[in-house]
């Protein structure tokens, strides 16, 4: 079996040195044909999600299927404007010149995706890589196996495996042999930051680039000025959409003294009114990550939820409070239906609580001053996020999507997925007409006066 995964990748950079795949009609006939086979295998995939993690139709359509819909119609809609040649200025030292960047595709790319959005996390950054004209490996996660199962078959059905080919199976051994036998043209990494450091491990022996969509504590800010009573319905759905196990949920809330009374009210009316349980709520994706989960219920004061069902891997929205700074649950990304809750008095302890938690994948900002804004925004680094919402900046293909540092590196959606996939190739093309004489030998003084006058 390994030897037939090399082979695969082998076949397909063969297939890529063909150069068919680099034309505009064949791009965008495949992601035409990706779009009818998501379409003709909708009730399937919503099936498969529902066998894996127990997601609800509304969510499963919502962010996993109808997202990716808007991705490929973006990327239908602007392919032909994205593959021209982007004219830039030329310096008037190279007259007679005219410059341009080419987007030439990368070749063979590998997309290795995770669990908590099998879907959508897999097919997404295929889009890029299909729209930018190249060849790919699919890797989904072995958690999922039912959707896996399912990404397969309709990969296979509708594609060459010599042009875009998946491959199922434990990825711990599938993915560093595919790494170390096959020097990859790009590696397009989902999930957490201890797994995207050890591909970016493997991939630098090859010096193969990488983009590494990992996690980190998202935090969420409530300042004493928000509209209190839309910021808690927007939280709770933002947080446990998906039972928490979101790369972009909000990890932690940091709340002004001044409201918190107030708002953590809010925040129990809107969970109570969600009456989410088991039959209707995301699980946890297996009982290793329940324990874990398990183990944060027992720090600080549960405020409402902390109900478990270890038959269905289900726990409940769960507010904690009066929680050390350096419990468990505030070590690692949580990863789960359970949200602590601080508070604080100035924006000097939001920026010092944070820095403890460096760059964040995401943030959000309950305020309506904008001087706030704009100071959490200037002193925070973070990879993106939402003011006075949660999540949805990740559904908007005009903004890049990714982290940095701890919590990624390189975007993608839209364009930027294009980009990602793409080399920007710089060319200057010289016209024969004129020649000047200035810059070649010998080099008199009347030269090096015109030299200065016209560089400086």
């Amino acid at each position: 079996m390994k030897n037939e995964h090399i082979e695969l990748a082998k076949n397909q950079r063969s297939f890529f040195e063909t150069h068919a795949t680099k034309t505009y009609d064949f791009r965008i006939n495949q992601l035409k044909k990706l779009k009818k086979a998501i379409d003709t295998y909708e009730n399937e995939i919503i099936e498969a999600l529902r066998k894996d993690l127990n997601k609800p139709e509304f969510e499963a359509y919502a962010t996993e299927i109808g997202i990716i819909y808007d991705e490929i119609n973006f990327s239908i809609n602007n392919l032909s404007d994205w593959m021209q040649k982007q004219e830039v200025n030329t310096p008037l030292l190279h007259f007679p010149s005219e410059s341009f960047i080419v987007n030439e595709p990368l070749g063979v790319v590998l997309i290795i995706a995770p669990w908590n959005y099998p879907f959508q996390l897999t097919i997404g950054p295929l889009i890029g890589a299909i729209a930018a004209g190249n060849c790919a490996i699919l890797k989904p996660s072995e958690f999922t196996p039912n959707t896996s199962a399912l990404l397969s078959k309709i990969i296979a059905e509708n594609f060459n495996q010599n042009y875009i080919a998946l491959v199922e199976g434990e990825g711990h051994t599938i993915i560093p042999n595919l790494m170390e036998n096959f020097v990859f043209d790009h590696v397009f990494f989902t999930g957490s930051t201890a797994v995207g450091k050890n591909i970016a491990q493997l991939a630098a022996k090859n010096l193969v680039p990488t983009t590494l969509e990992l996690g980190g504590k998202s935090p969420a800010i409530i300042h004493e000025d928000a509209n209190l009573k839309v910021a808690a319905k927007r939280i709770i759905w933002g947080k446990f959409i998906n039972a928490g196990q979101t790369c972009v949920a909000p990890d932690y809330l940091l709340i002004h003294k001044n409201i918190k009374a107030e708002f953590v009210q809010l925040l129990k009316t809107e969970i109570a009114e969600l009456s989410l349980e088991s039959k209707n709520f995301t699980k946890i994706i297996n009982q290793k990550r329940f324990n874990v989960l398990k183990t944060y219920l027992t720090e600080g004061n549960i405020i409402i939820g902390g109900e478990m069902d270890e038959k269905v891997l289900y726990i409940s929205p769960t507010l904690i409070e009066n929680l050390d700074k350096n419990a468990k649950v505030m070590q690692d990304e949580i990863f789960g239906p359970i949200l602590p809750i601080f508070s604080y008095e100035n924006l000097i302890e939001v920026f010092e609580f944070i820095q403890t938690h460096k760059n964040p994948l995401a943030l959000y900002l309950f305020t309506n001053n904008e001087k706030t804004e704009e100071e959490i925004l200037t002193k925070i680094p973070f990879g993106g996020g939402c003011i006075n919402n949660t999540l949805i900046h990740l559904g908007n293909p005009e903004l890049p999507f990714g982290g940095r540092g701890n919590s990624g590196m390189g975007s993608y959606h839209g364009k930027f997925g294009f980009n990602v996939f793409s080399h920007q190739k710089a060319i200057i093309k010289t016209s024969t007409w004129l020649d000047p004489s200035i810059k070649y030998p010998p080099y008199s003084e009347l030269k090096t006066k015109l030299i200065k006058m016209v560089m400086k």
